[in-house]
């Protein structure tokens, strides 16, 4: 059985391709197409006709490619950089009229879930506890829990793309009062998650996304041509340190220093100070790296629940009106006895 998904992300749009035998998703073939749609939306948020067209192609070759593979239409899904533009219900139905793709946009704390899912079948049972932290380029995510799917979710508006047009929007070096304003507002956002994380004291932190990668590898970490089976660890006091080397260098030179991309350069800064604070305010040391999150976290929950439950989300979150960008918080569990 082969089954595929396709996400539009803030920087790039990328298709995965996967054996499903066997109820585990084993990628047979990958591609993406590097749009960095986030750097074209306009200042009043509006996604606009030409990131459009580039999403509309990108979706084009990926439905093309998936059918080559033999998949059938891919599970599409688009992130922050669509749920929060204003004109994303033109979107959407550009993309459903030129492509036939029925591009869902998950809320975010959907997409902390199924992070969460995808973490814990990668981490396994004997993670425990288990906290999550993903940084995108629109948002940002933080789960708990202790089974299957989280007790906690929640989606911020701390995306590494996001913040740095907010905050560090020149190709120099930050200031001291950028630095400082941007840790303010971090450190804002997360104070109620964090607080949560650190109440439940979690056996296991995990960090997803490929910005945590980056910065992982810049902290010492294997390098990804080890494969997705190297332990990586990131320690809170090494994330300390990268963000005093990506402070020290103007955006344009960042992508000089191990594991940084130079697409993924300019916003390397905020995800670190996203990153740190996130560990610092929750009490956590170290994270481990996680290979699979949000995309594997579709294909496990589309292998375990079935067809209908895509079929669903489908129905659900393709045109629903646009909502004020804010964090979002599952329903909680009720708490356990205190320690």
């Amino acid at each position: 059985m082969r089954v595929s998904v396709v996400d539009a992300g803030s920087n790039t749009v990328r298709l995965v391709v996967s054996d499903a035998t066997g109820g585990v998703p084993l990628p047979v073939h990958t591609a993406k197409w590097k749009l960095r749609l986030s750097e074209q939306v306009g200042p009043d948020g509006q996604f606009g006709e030409r990131a459009t067209e580039q999403l509309v192609r990108a979706l084009r070759r990926a439905t093309e490619i998936a059918g080559r593979w033999g998949a059938p239409e891919p599970l599409a899904f688009a992130t922050a950089v669509v749920r929060n533009a204003p004109d994303r219900t033109a979107v959407l139905r550009a993309v459903a009229r030129d492509t036939g793709v029925r591009l869902c946009v998950l809320p975010g704390e959907m997409e902390a879930e199924l992070t969460f899912l995808g973490v814990r079948r990668w981490m396994g049972w004997r993670a425990g506890p288990l906290a999550v932290f993903d940084i995108g380029g629109g948002s940002s995510e933080v789960a708990f829990g202790r089974g299957r799917m989280p007790e906690f979710a929640v989606s911020l508006p701390l995306g590494a793309g996001r913040l740095t047009h907010e905050f560090l929007g020149h190709d120099g070096r930050p200031s001291d009062e950028e630095l400082q304003a941007l840790r303010r507002r971090v450190r804002h956002q997360l104070r109620d998650a964090t607080a949560r994380i650190r109440w439940e004291h979690p056996h296991t932190a995990v960090a997803t996304s490929r910005t945590f990668q980056q910065l992982a590898r810049l902290c010492g970490a294997a390098p990804g041509r080890r494969g997705p089976f190297a332990d990586r660890i990131v320690r809170r006091a090494d994330l300390r340190g990268a963000i005093d080397r990506l402070a020290a260098l103007p955006a344009a030179e960042r992508h000089t220093l191990p594991g940084i991309s130079a697409p993924r350069a300019r916003q390397s800064l905020a995800g670190a100070i996203v990153g740190h604070t996130a560990m610092k305010l929750s009490g956590v040391k170290t994270v481990t790296i996680c290979p699979w999150a949000l995309r594997e976290g579709i294909l496990l929950r589309y292998l375990e629940d079935g067809a209908d439950w895509w079929s669903d989300i489908e129905r659900t979150h393709q045109e629903r009106p646009h909502p004020a960008p804010q964090p979002t918080v599952t329903p909680l569990s009720p708490r356990p006895t205190a320690r």
